[in-house]
């Protein structure tokens, strides 16, 4: 794939542009928490064939540690082929992206290599450098492979960043998106904030990675103020690890977002959702465990559709909080038109062919 955005497939800047629902995929682990390859390609089998606009791989829900024991590479490799050979329709491939500079851009250049797209900047390895340093850093990563930047709540590892940060970032012409996650109302206004400072809107789209609010960002018009005049703009789609489960459901509720969006008319019931999604995703993520089993919640849902055979972690203290299994067992009663279980049931067996 090329380094440069502008010279990306045209569907592909297209798919970005417009807004999909790309799952954060998860780790296909066996008892001896090795790699359940099998399992692995059946997992993206899912997310292609449940209407995902792409996959996010070697991304937080993929496990960061997968880079310790030598995983990274072949989880990629596993999720390109299956992005190649099980559809034909044109999928955004995001490779998640970590470390320091020469780390970061190793991974860029492996990534490009294996037909990725973009990389989503993971910046938690800054801790206690200044923003400065932190933009130098995004702008060498970026001479490798366009960007998807990552704003990655506190509480699993981000860090705090300003809307001067966000501008700076907006205006290296290789970012391509930024995903949204901060889980904090403020913090979200402050990217948004900054691209429309660095006058990037029409190059940078928003994606939501807050899975606390993912309908109230996808059907929320966000005026603000530049040069006197109101600006609009729109997180277009979202990249997100509660989207690696009831994924079919995702994708589904996108549409009516972008169909409310573009109506300018929003149904109370669509409203209503963002407080149901966003109960669901307190039992998925464990926020009662302040989200320490964020993963393993994933995990589980997929493991008691079939899709994965246990809720194995590379770390064996990761696994469900206190209390998460029964918040699991009620999210899953009492919404179950946000469950896709009847889909995986349907073609479970294929998949996992």
């Amino acid at each position: 794939m090329p380094r440069n955005a502008q010279d990306l497939p045209d569907d592909i800047r297209a798919l970005i542009r417009q807004g999909v629902a790309i799952p954060a995929h998860p780790l296909a682990l066996n008892a001896e928490r090795r790699l359940d390859e099998r399992r692995q390609k059946a997992l993206s089998r899912y997310y292609i064939d449940a209407g995902s606009g792409g996959l996010a791989v070697g991304v937080h829900t993929t496990q960061f540690a997968i880079r310790d024991v030598g995983l990274y590479e072949p989880v990629l490799r596993l999720a390109a082929a299956e992005m190649d050979g099980w559809t034909d329709r044109p999928l955004v491939r995001i490779a998640g992206l970590v470390g320091k500079t020469e780390q970061a851009r190793r991974e860029a250049a492996l990534a490009r290599d294996l037909g990725y797209h973009a990389g989503l900047l993971s910046l938690a390895a800054w801790r206690g450098t200044s923003e400065a340093e932190i933009l130098d850093h995004c702008r060498a990563v970026a001479g490798e492979i366009p960007l998807v930047g990552f704003y990655l709540q506190d509480s699993v590892g981000g860090l705090r960043l300003s809307a001067e940060f966000w501008q700076g970032f907006a205006e290296i012409e290789n970012v391509v998106a930024i995903k949204i996650a901060p889980f904090n109302r403020y913090r979200t206004l402050d990217v948004i904030r900054g691209v429309l400072a660095a006058r990037a809107e029409d190059r940078v789209t928003l994606y939501t990675g807050n899975d606390d609010h993912i309908v109230a960002d996808l059907i929320t018009p966000f005026t603000l103020m530049r040069d006197g005049e109101p600006v609009t703009v729109r997180i277009k789609g979202g990249l997100l690890g509660h989207w690696s489960v009831w994924t079919q459901r995702a994708v589904q509720l996108l549409k009516r977002c972008h169909a409310a969006a573009e109506s300018g008319e929003v149904p109370a019931d669509l409203m209503a959702l963002d407080a149901q999604v966003t109960d669901c995703n307190a039992a998925v993520f464990d926020v009662a465990n302040n989200f320490a089993g964020c993963i393993a919640g994933c995990h589980e849902v997929l493991r008691r559709q079939g899709l994965l055979e246990g809720i194995w972690c590379l770390d064996p203290d990761e696994t469900l909080g206190p209390g998460q299994a029964a918040e699991l067992d009620r999210v899953s009663a009492a919404y179950p038109n946000l469950a896709d279980d009847a889909f995986v049931a349907a073609n479970l067996d294929r998949w996992l062919g």
